[in-house]
């Protein structure tokens, strides 16, 4: 395996550490795989290198061109292909970091045993670029990734997928969803399945998903909604609550 991992942070101290954590982990994971780590101190400098790479660490807040910039402009050029993890020291731009599809949001001090967690799992998504499924919507089939997924909506014997880039209209039984979605979405309502990737809030009669929409809650689901989700972040998944 081929992969390409971007520091781009512009406190050298910092950055070496991010650096240190990557090595680290690519010991145990993969060892005798063509893995390159570049390392930038500013976005310019990682934008003009003219390279794309699988996994990139952002700065959110560089002096010149900030971590956010730096992904638009990634985005704009490899669409979802590049998993993103944004570090800052602060919590205040965690939801625009949702803007631009961040795989995690990550706090400094980067402490070892959370980095090892979501490194892990960025490394999985890169390596198997992600799950999809195909969607059949009016004469066309779709892929979607999974992950782009917000929640997916029964109404008037149609199935309306709400997803990042849009709204797909489909047919289908929500038990067959279901079932083909698997344990990372969760049946919050006869009408509802919601990805658990995408919740900021939940409460006993509501859920609330990153762009906004909010969605009911049965009360007689709630406390197996919430078994649910902590078992979902017990076992990494991403939690954005």
């Amino acid at each position: 395996m081929s992969m390409r991992i971007a520091v781009c942070e512009d406190e050298e101290a910092a950055r070496e550490h991010l650096v240190s954590l990557i090595k680290e982990q690519l010991n145990e994971l993969s060892p005798d795989q063509d893995i390159q780590v570049a390392a930038f101190a500013s976005g310019e400098e990682m934008l003009e290198s003219g390279e794309d790479f699988d996994i990139s660490f952002l700065d959110v807040e560089m002096k010149e061109m900030s971590g956010l910039e730096v992904a638009e402009r990634i985005r704009q050029k490899q669409g979802k292909k590049s998993v993103l993890i944004f570090v800052s020291g602060h919590e205040r731009y965690v939801y625009d970091a949702f803007d631009v599809a961040a795989f995690q949001y990550l706090l400094k001090p980067v402490e070892r045993e959370k980095f090892a967690e979501v490194f892990g799992r960025a490394w999985k998504e890169a390596s198997a670029g992600g799950e999809h499924i195909l969607v059949k919507s009016g004469s066309a089939h779709k892929k979607v990734n999974l992950r782009d997924i917000y929640y997916v909506e029964s109404a008037n014997k149609k199935v309306i997928i709400h997803t990042k880039t849009g709204v797909l209209e489909t047919y289908g039984r929500m038990d067959e969803w279901q079932e083909t979605l698997g344990d990372s979405f969760y049946r919050c309502h006869r009408c509802f399945l919601v990805n658990m990737e995408h919740i900021v809030f939940y409460q006993a009669d509501m859920v609330q998903i990153v762009n906004g929409d909010e969605l009911i809650m049965s009360r007689n689901k709630y406390a197996d909604f919430v078994r649910h989700f902590m078992r979902y972040a017990k076992e990494g998944g991403i939690v954005n609550v």
